[in-house]
């Protein structure tokens, strides 16, 4: 690498890391308490994939997918998943218009920079589906055509843990397609407290301000995509996804997605620490957000009790760190 190779790829780590910075603080004043849920957030974001938030109604699921724009400057929509919803209402129509005595195409809310899909379970699978080609393509096809999703695109789902009466379980192939799943959790009394006290006379979110722009969102993926892994590294989580597919009680283990996956995120988080390599803290962080939603188990080890996370849980335990 030249002199001034290097000193374009500082300027690009250091650009990406204080985007990294700006956006959390500016999100963390509207999500108080959630410095974590916004901290993995943005490493997804930052490592181009999806998130999937599991948790209950109220905590904050949505103000954080509004913080996430409005910080950026960025086109947000919110879709309310129900049985009915169909993926038209997805994707978009073609509409036939009189004047010019042709159909003319409405893009639907996935042509936007945030999608919110809330209760994304309770939609029928083939609804489920229309979302698929668009996380994982950034593209859709609709009535023989094939549109290209301008970047950034960026899906934050929800489905609610405790209900699942009238809900479709997603299938293993969709749920590969979120990087990350975690809850945001409750927060501490005291911290719900502010949280009140700063909504008397109105909600933070409507005097956030931007922090960035959609430049700098993209120069925050360019940054963390420099991040150096270092083979030793890259071996260790490919061990570490490798490894659920043989442990007891596991029908379907993580897939080559999970451990390019955990890759993307660890570098990110090692890029928001302040690295320009990724290190061992910042795999094993990510990996108990990235892994457990791609495991399956099989019946007889749930009914033991046996979870996602306690198997990735026992793997960073087990599997030797590098030095």
């Amino acid at each position: 690498m030249t002199a001034g190779s290097k000193e374009l790829e500082d300027a690009a780590l250091n650009r990406a890391r204080a985007v990294f910075h700006a956006l959390h603080g500016n999100i963390t004043a509207v999500m108080r308490g959630q410095d974590r849920a916004v901290r993995f957030v943005l490493a997804a974001f930052a490592a181009g994939g999806h998130v999937l938030l599991e948790d209950v109604p109220g905590t904050g699921k949505t103000t954080l997918g509004k913080s996430l724009a409005a910080s950026l400057q960025a086109t947000f929509t919110r879709v309310q998943f129900t049985p009915d919803l169909l993926p038209a209402d997805i994707l978009g129509v073609s509409v036939y218009d009189p004047a010019r005595q042709s159909f003319r195409f409405h893009p639907g809310p996935v042509f936007t920079n945030i999608l919110l899909g809330d209760e994304i379970n309770r939609a029928s699978p083939r609804t489920q589906s229309a979302l698929l080609e668009a996380m994982a393509e950034r593209q859709v096809s609709v009535e023989g055509r094939m549109m290209e999703l301008k970047p950034p695109f960026f899906v934050i789902a929800t489905q609610n843990p405790s209900d699942f009466h009238g809900t479709y379980p997603l299938p293993e192939s969709q749920m590969d397609r979120f990087a990350m799943s975690f809850q945001l959790g409750y927060v501490e009394p005291e911290i719900e407290a502010t949280v009140l006290e700063a909504q008397v006379l109105g909600h933070p979110l409507d005097t956030l301000k931007p922090c960035a722009t959609l430049d700098d969102a993209l120069a925050l993926m360019h940054g963390a995509s420099l991040v150096r892994v270092s083979p030793e590294l890259t071996r260790y989580m490919v061990d570490l996804a490798a490894a659920t597919r043989t442990e007891p009680g596991v029908r379907l283990g993580a897939g080559p997605r999970a451990s390019l996956t955990l890759m993307r995120c660890a570098q990110a988080l090692s890029l928001a620490d302040g690295h320009d390599f990724v290190i061992p803290d910042a795999v094993q962080e990510a990996a108990p957000v990235v892994l457990p939603h791609r495991i399956v188990l099989e019946s007889q080890a749930e009914y033991a009790g046996e979870t996602a996370h306690a198997v990735v849980g026992r793997l960073l335990e087990s599997i030797p760190v590098p030095a």
